[in-house]
């Protein structure tokens, strides 16, 4: 689902992350199928990263935006 398909939500991926670490730590998959999970795991960590990091600087602009229009109303009003 990572790759080239349309990446999953935020949600999806953590989700589908959980599982893979569920099954990693079961120990009861074979080392190849443990290694492609946790290749699959490793592209999906990533994917979560930059969609945190996404929001967290969007949430950042609107902040910045916010204080400037404060400011500016506070200038107004002296």
């Amino acid at each position: 689902m990572v790759g080239n398909k349309k990446e999953l939500s935020f949600e999806d991926a953590l989700k589908e992350l959980e599982e893979i670490v569920v099954n990693l730590e079961k120990g009861d998959i074979s080392l190849d199928d443990a290694i492609k999970a946790y290749e699959k795991g490793s592209l999906l960590k990533d994917q979560c990263e930059k969609r945190l990091n996404e929001a967290k600087l969007k949430v950042e602009e609107i902040e910045e935006k916010e204080n400037k229009n404060k400011n500016l109303k506070q200038s107004l009003d002296e």
